[in-house]
């Protein structure tokens, strides 16, 4: 008798709200807390991608002399890749607006987090 195992595909596309990761990192010579947000995520069995919003709480020390606050929220937009299960590396982008002394940017950032 012959057999033959069938294997379904082990990728998924899908949407979410939250994924439950929290991820610490550095952008724009300061630091970056944030959690995931509405995204499109790519599964498969050993890893995860996640493209979508970063709501963020930026840590920045301003040194000229009318200084912002030092915590700002702020809304990005990046790729956050979980491996292991838990460990999560992201590359975000944050937007920095136009002030008098500069024009309007976006930066880049690197972070590391842990998927609850």
């Amino acid at each position: 008798m012959l057999t033959a195992a069938v294997h379904a595909q082990d990728k998924k596309i899908s949407t979410q709200a939250f994924d439950g990761i929290i991820v610490a990192g550095y952008a724009d010579n300061g630091a970056y807390i944030n959690c995931t947000g509405p995204a499109v995520k790519y599964t498969t069995q050993k890893w995860n991608l996640t493209l979508g919003f970063l709501p963020s709480i930026k840590i920045k020390e301003d040194a000229s002399v009318v200084k912002n606050a030092t915590f700002t929220p702020t809304l990005g937009f990046g790729a956050t890749l979980t491996i292991f299960k838990h460990l999560a590396l992201q590359l975000p982008a944050f937007y920095i607006p136009k002030t008098n002394a500069d024009n309007g940017k976006w930066t880049l950032g690197a972070g590391l987090g842990y998927k609850l």
